[in-house]
C-alpha cells in the first residue's frame, strides 16, 4: 500500500523522526485530509450549516484525533 511504502522510506531516510513520532503525524495528516472531505451542507440562504452525524469523514477524523463527535460537529458549524 502506499501507507507501507512512505512509512518506510521515512524510516530509511534520516530526518531525525522517532517511529513513535511518526504515526502521530500519519494520524494527524490522515485527520487533515478526512476534514478536508467532510460534507458540510448550507441551511437556511447559506447563513448557517450542518454537518450529518452519519458522515464518515467526520467519524473518522474524530476518532484519529480523539474528540468528541457530537462537539466537532457543532463547532465545525458555529462560531460561537
Amino acid at each position: 500500500s502506499l501507507f507501507s511504502v512512505v512509512k518506510n522510506q521515512l524510516s530509511i531516510v534520516p530526518i531525525g523522526v522517532k517511529e513513535s513520532h511518526q504515526m502521530t503525524i500519519f494520524r494527524i495528516i490522515a485527520a487533515i485530509l478526512h476534514l478536508g472531505n467532510l460534507e458540510i451542507q448550507a441551511e437556511r440562504d447559506g447563513d448557517a450549516c450542518s454537518v450529518s452525524s452519519e458522515d464518515e469523514h467526520l467519524n473518522n477524523f474524530c476518532d484519529l484525533l480523539g474528540v468528541e463527535h457530537s462537539q466537532m460537529q457543532h463547532w465545525l458549524c458555529h462560531r460561537k
